[in-house]
């Protein structure tokens, strides 16, 4: 039986699915379960309001947005619920996401949007920022979420090593 999942991705496009795919896999590391969503705030308002509506009691504990040009989708999310909302800008205009950027990150007082990178780098991000507010609550968690910043130190500490190693 699958585990109930705790946080909704949620994107505007399927063309959006390659880089929200990259939260999934951040989550996925730290083994909490998630659950992807197409959800328009432009094209299926009344769809994208109904899966809000509903999520808390599914057990949705974290909301990431991810939508390209207007980038409404986070906004309009949060909005709607009490849920924490993670936005991540994406790059689908000529724009290359510039315009995503700021429509994520103005957001009007108390509508509160935590805003993340444009791309990919977002998206990840998105995902460990998830995963660091669900283990305000969860010890075990915590833990992993030590063990990955721990891992990252020191990739950066060998990636230094090999770098002396090559200068004379």
């Amino acid at each position: 039986m699958a585990k109930r999942a705790l946080v909704g991705i949620v994107m505007g496009s399927e063309s959006d699915l390659p880089v929200m795919e990259l939260a999934a896999k951040a989550l996925d590391r730290f083994g909490i379960p998630f659950e992807l969503r197409i959800c328009s705030a432009h094209r299926s308002l009344h769809a994208t309001l109904d899966y809000v509506k509903k999520a808390e009691a599914r057990g949705i504990q974290v909301i990431i947005a991810g939508a390209g040009g207007a980038a409404h989708l986070a906004g309009v999310i949060a909005g709607q619920t009490t849920l924490p909302v993670i936005g991540v800008p994406l790059a689908s205009s000529p724009l290359k996401g510039l315009d995503s950027l700021l429509s994520v990150a103005q957001m009007p007082g108390g509508v509160a949007v935590a805003t993340m990178a444009v791309g990919e780098s977002g998206a990840r991000n998105a995902g460990v920022m998830a995963a660091q507010i669900l283990a305000l609550s969860d010890a075990a968690l915590r833990r992993k979420l030590v063990s990955y910043k721990e891992a990252l130190a020191s990739e950066v500490g060998e990636k230094n090593r090999r770098l002396q190693r090559r200068r004379p």
